[in-house]
């Protein structure tokens, strides 16, 4: 799976965030410690406005917008969630092998050492990640979702276990029509793994370098970030297995709620967020799930998930479009949205 650059304009989810109410306040640097001031007076010791930050408290959902002294946003905090989005120097991403579309992003999607709650900005943790999540060029939560894509190259670790590399849906169906799912992260990697509380489990063979759209995202999200994963569908502290469960009792904040009808709250998101999906059973029950990357070149609302169609994770528009917004088979089946 190519690394394809994918084309996402993140400053109108910003812009339209920035319209909503909420208090603003100033921290500036003085003497190796952070003090709290008026906007006025923060604004009069820093004439050029790039050394003060502000923190701005925002709702729907509940977070903290930081910007530098010209109003410009830095980087959005979500009570309750890990993930933070960062501004940093604009990417592009394509997938030319499944789409023409293209994203170009200035998002930058970290995470926290710890989810977020009102007032960390001043919790002793935050000055030095924040400096160093700023600064961070290495890849983010959108280049690792990018490194399985069709013809993405592979690389191994210091151990010899391929943990990026153009990824497959599953193994061929006996009857030679499809794939099969049930492929998780170890099962691309090709290493057992041990859950807490369980035995350990054994990769499949004929699953190696495979992943379903639930093992892409613990795959991302899991063995690539950090969060702590589960071995089953049981709510705990970490990424469960199956899409319904980590869109159910999965870690971070719930966005948008499963109304069993098709979700439109586009506003609500941004790059990095889980979109879950019914697809295929029942109403009842989420089946497909991806994440967010924003918005097209086209100004459309793009996901990535590993599907069977074109055998692996894509943000393309083989076996239908990967939008939320045009009326197409994953659009109308959107249902819910997490960030964690």
């Amino acid at each position: 799976m190519g690394t394809r650059t994918i084309a996402v304009t993140v400053a109108a989810i910003l812009v339209a965030a920035a319209l909503v109410g909420g208090g603003i306040w100033y921290f500036t640097r003085a003497e190796g410690r952070d003090t709290t001031e008026t906007a006025d007076t923060a604004r009069a010791e820093d004439p050029d406005q790039t050394a003060t930050i502000s923190y701005q408290r925002l709702t729907g959902p509940d977070r903290t917008m930081a910007r530098d002294g010209r109003g410009a946003v830095l980087a959005v905090f979500t009570d309750g969630a890990r993930t933070v989005l960062v501004n940093g120097p604009n990417r592009t991403f394509r997938e030319p092998k499944a789409t023409t579309a293209a994203i170009n992003t200035q998002a930058w999607i970290r995470l926290a050492p710890e989810p977020w709650h009102q007032g960390d900005e001043r919790a002793i943790w935050f000055a030095p990640w924040f400096d160093q999540a700023r600064a961070d060029r290495t890849p983010d939560v959108l280049a690792i979702a990018t490194d399985y894509l069709i013809d993405a190259p592979a690389e191994e670790d210091a151990k010899g276990v391929r943990f990026r590399g153009d990824a497959s849906f599953g193994p061929v169906k006996s009857s030679g029509v499809g794939r099969k799912e049930q492929s998780d992260f170890y099962d691309y990697l090709g290493v057992p793994w041990t859950f807490p509380g369980a035995p350990t489990t054994q990769p499949a063979p004929d699953r190696y370098g495979a992943v379903d759209c639930s093992g892409f995202i613990r795959l991302v999200y899991g063995y690539r970030m950090g969060i702590p994963l589960l071995g089953t569908n049981e709510p705990g502290p970490g990424l469960p297995r199956r899409a319904y469960a980590i869109a159910e009792s999965g870690p971070g904040v719930e966005l948008v709620p499963n109304k069993r009808k098709r979700a439109t709250a586009y506003g609500t998101l941004q790059p990095g967020d889980l979109v879950f999906f019914e697809i295929e059973d029942g109403p009842d029950q989420l089946d497909h799930a991806g994440i967010y990357l924003g918005l097209d070149d086209a100004g459309h609302h793009r996901f990535i998930s590993s599907r069977e169609r074109i055998d692996g994770p894509t943000f393309g528009d083989v076996g239908g479009t990967s939008l939320l917004d045009d009326g197409g088979h994953y659009s109308t089946a959107w249902r819910a949205a997490r960030r964690l």
